[in-house]
């Protein structure tokens, strides 16, 4: 991921270096080399995913004359993203961004022994039938709406057990897949609590400011700006869900046509499409993605 970019353009290498210092490690050789399993581990996985969308934005930026606080009407992310938007916006610094990614992935993988949770995508049912499986699932355990990422597309997560339930349930209430994913841990559950404390301790030691467009937050589906809002969010996210649903149709409803998910895979744009009738998703994660995304703003102007 990003190693073209970092090739190719000065303004997306600064930022590989910026994230290898914060972190004291060379987290750019295993983005780009490997070996996976390695880059997969929590703990490396998600600062470098905001590494990729960061170095990806400054390119943006550099090439096509793009503000984050001129032409952006929101920002947002999906989970971990979340933070990759704040430092978009420039509420975080990359620096302090990557060290708590850092800490978040650590924290998130030791919150549960491996092996005790679990997390599974139904698919075919709305949202407040997923919730309903999840209900009737738990019987006593930890199973709740993780991730709803519209389309049809609910993920539940929490004790094993009753996650495993869940998919006979959902089976019987008119999904049309239910199926395990394949993760190490069982994350926006209640079982992530132990991850939030840590969160919760190392955001009070971290500069927020308010970003230059709105932060439309995971766990509200509405848009913040105000740094210790920020921070309790930051918190109440790593246990609570990703309203990703609710949070493009907010964006889409105040008038937002076109979406740019920045940084590595399509998954959020597709999203997007299925989520608001007519709205454009751009995916920019490449050097030869600079030019489409240039194209598109100036068909938005």
């Amino acid at each position: 991921m990003g190693k073209a970019l970092a090739e190719a353009f000065p303004a997306a290498r600064a930022v590989f270096d910026e994230v290898d210092a914060a972190l004291g490690e060379k987290l750019t050789a295993i983005i780009w080399d490997g070996p996976a399993e390695t880059l997969q581990l929590t703990e490396n996985a998600q600062p470098a995913l905001m590494a990729v969308s960061l170095a990806t934005l400054r390119v943006l930026e550099a090439e096509a004359g793009f503000s984050v606080g001129r032409d952006a009407a929101f920002v947002a992310g999906h989970s971990l993203g979340e933070y990759s938007a704040l430092a978009a916006a420039g509420s975080l610094s990359i620096s302090d961004t990557a060290r708590l990614l850092r800490t978040r992935g650590l924290a998130m993988q030791r919150a549960v022994p491996v092996g005790a949770g679990a997390m599974a995508a139904l698919l075919g049912l709305d949202y407040e039938a997923a919730v309903a499986v999840a209900d009737e699932a738990a019987q006593g355990q930890v199973c709740q709406a993780a991730n709803d990422n519209g389309g049809g597309q609910v993920v539940v997560s929490g004790d094993k057990a009753a996650v495993e339930r869940a998919l006979d349930i959902a089976k019987t209430r008119g999904a049309k897949r239910a199926m395990l994913l394949p993760v190490s841990a069982p994350f926006h559950c209640r079982l992530m609590q132990p991850a939030a404390d840590a969160m919760a301790k190392a955001l009070a030691d971290v500069t927020i400011k308010p970003p230059a467009s709105p932060l439309v937050s995971n766990v509200l589906a509405a848009p913040i700006t105000d740094p210790d809002e920020i921070r309790r969010r930051l918190v109440e996210q790593v246990t609570g869900t990703v309203r990703w649903r609710e949070s493009v149709a907010y964006m889409a409803g105040n008038g937002v046509t076109l979406f740019f998910e920045i940084g590595a895979g399509k998954v959020l744009s597709g999203l997007v499409k299925r989520i608001a009738d007519g709205a454009v998703g751009v995916s920019i994660g490449g050097p030869n993605d600079i030019a489409a995304a240039r194209d598109a703003l100036a068909a938005s102007a």
